[in-house]
């Protein structure tokens, strides 16, 4: 498993699935007792080269945490002229105890961001299963002047969750970017933008919601 990645807990998924609609409150705090397995099936993207990001799960298996090392886009300067846009697919296997199924309800998305006056930025996710036609992007911008750590949050409403099928394999995927535009900013000044935490590393929580499946 490359390292980086931090699947902790039960993902919870953006997408929706054929499920009914749960009229009862959000299950946040109640994770199935069994515990959750997430496996890395496949890491790509320029955001993400091989053995730059790593997955745990969370010990009471409501979230997961994926940690990147080398996510950064930038612009400027002596950038490379495509080094604008960084990406990362994210193809996750979650082993769910029987009974039982989940979906994404929000993430935590965090690093540092340097924009030159006139540059922007921009975070962007989007999340689905296998086999699934639906997609729900998030899109997050900035502007500069800035110079800060930056965090963003993408989060659904109870009744939009979209779960996984009961009964049925269906990996997870998450596709992540990071677009940083020079915009009329000095030509000779670099802005970048990285998912990353204080100390090099690049952490995003997603936090899972849960629920019993249907008994026949």
């Amino acid at each position: 498993m490359p390292g980086g990645l931090l699947l902790s807990g039960a993902v919870a998924a953006l997408l929706t699935t054929a499920l009914p609609a749960h009229n009862s409150s959000p299950v946040f705090d109640n994770p199935p007792p069994d515990k959750i397995v997430i496996d890395v099936a496949t890491v790509n993207g320029s955001g993400c080269p091989q053995g730059t990001a790593a997955v745990a799960v969370s010990p009471d298996n409501t979230a997961f945490t994926v940690t990147y090392s080398q996510y950064l886009a930038q612009a400027g300067g002596n950038s490379d002229p495509t080094a604008f846009r960084k990406n990362c697919q994210l193809n996750l296997i979650v082993h769910v105890p029987q009974g039982f199924t989940y979906a994404i309800a929000s993430a935590d998305y965090r690093g540092f961001l340097s924009l030159q006056p006139g540059a922007s930025a921009t975070q962007k996710a989007s999340y689905y299963f296998q086999g699934s036609s639906n997609t729900v992007p998030k899109t997050h911008p900035f502007s500069g002047t800035y110079n800060d750590d930056w965090q963003a949050t993408d989060s659904t409403d109870w009744a939009q969750l979209v779960w996984a099928p009961c009964g049925v394999q269906r990996n997870f995927n998450i596709n992540t970017e990071l677009r940083v535009n020079a915009g009329t900013a000095n030509p000779g000044k670099v802005s970048f933008m990285t998912m990353d935490s204080t100390d090099g590393d690049i952490s995003t929580i997603y936090h899972m919601a849960w629920k019993q499946c249907p008994t026949s």
